[in-house]
């Protein structure tokens, strides 16, 4: 039996599952981005959802595979969706700015997707930076968006439970990256991948030893292949939009303490009035609850809830069915056709 699970575990290893197989049309391309439309084979909803995803991993992780997809769930429950994928920027993209995500990406494809489902009203939901993006966006015209949802979103980058030290020195301008940022122009997946095991190490490897344990588990592996890949799978992050990322909100946290201007236009969310769900989990090194739960003191949203789930940072979206509270929220928060 132990050579058995050995071998189950090495294959496991080194299978390249198929990812993102879910029927979908590209209705919009501009750069390296591209709008995605995945229609529902019964639509029962008038709001469809417009999904932003981060800036530093692959979507594919809201499309595993059958029965592993958080697409598949809305479209099985009647949503259609439309998710804007940002593609893989390249040197050339290094000058590409938060601002440029917002105004040259989101809101065109956001008005796109509007125009494709003869619709004026939808939901967005974004998750971890994709979220932080959605805000954002929401912040400075949320008159078509009638829900919002935020799933592991940093908001508040006041506080990093586990490193204040390093947020500390960042703000004391003992650390500076800005020189070194500029001479690489674009940050390569390599040093992406390392900098999030450094954040969250030693979960970056707990979980190797899960699936030796588990090796004989059919659908367990399969799920962990999938997981494995992404996790493995990220994309490079244009220099200009680290520099911001870092700046704007990490050292000076303008999301909640004011300022925060795209392309001249302050993103105030005092602004934002669209029904809102925010969700974090609760073992969540990377974008803990604290960082998400104080948006809800600053929205003038009158229906607005926070849940905290069980479970890591990208537990949410790889399963057959929504999370409960999410499904249920999102049903008595659309409009039945």
């Amino acid at each position: 039996m132990a050579k058995k699970n050995l071998a189950n575990f090495i294959h496991t290893l080194s299978y390249d599952p198929v990812v993102g197989q879910s029927e979908r049309y590209a209705i919009w391309r501009k750069n390296k981005a591209t709008l995605w439309y995945y229609p529902s084979k019964k639509r029962k909803f008038k709001e469809s959802i417009y999904l932003i995803y981060s800036i530093v991993n692959k979507p594919y992780i809201l499309d595993l595979g059958p029965s592993m997809s958080l697409i598949e769930a809305f479209n099985n429950a009647g949503y259609d969706a439309y998710l804007i994928d940002f593609g893989i920027p390249a040197y050339e993209d290094r000058h590409l700015t938060i601002d440029d995500y917002i105004t040259k990406y989101i809101q065109p494809g956001f008005k796109r997707a509007m125009r494709h489902a003869n619709s004026d009203s939808f939901t967005v939901i974004g998750f971890c930076l994709g979220g932080t993006l959605a805000t954002i966006f929401s912040a400075l015209d949320n008159s078509n968006i009638k829900n919002l949802v935020l799933a592991v979103s940093p908001i508040d980058f006041s506080a990093f439970p586990d490193y204040d030290n390093w947020l500390n020195a960042l703000r004391e301008e003992e650390l500076h990256f800005d020189e070194l940022i500029d001479k690489m122009g674009i940050i390569p997946p390599e040093s992406v991948k390392y900098g999030t095991r450094l954040l969250v190490a030693p979960l970056s490897f707990s979980h190797y030893l899960a699936l030796l344990n588990r090796s004989g588990e059919k659908n367990y592996t399969e799920k962990w292949a999938r997981m494995n890949k992404w996790t493995l799978d990220h994309i490079p992050v244009a220099g200009a939009t680290l520099k911001q990322l870092m700046n704007d909100f990490v050292r000076e946290n303008k999301m909640i303490e004011g300022g925060l201007a795209i392309n001249g236009e302050e993103a105030d969310l005092s602004k934002i009035e669209s029904n809102l769900l925010v969700f974090s989990t609760k073992n969540d090194p990377l974008v803990p609850s604290s960082l998400c739960e104080p948006i809800m003191d600053f929205v003038s949203s009158k229906d607005k809830s926070f849940v905290l789930f069980e479970g890591g940072h990208a537990g949410l979206v790889a399963n057959t069915h929504m999370p409960e509270p999410m499904e249920t929220w999102l049903r008595t928060h659309s409009t039945p056709i």
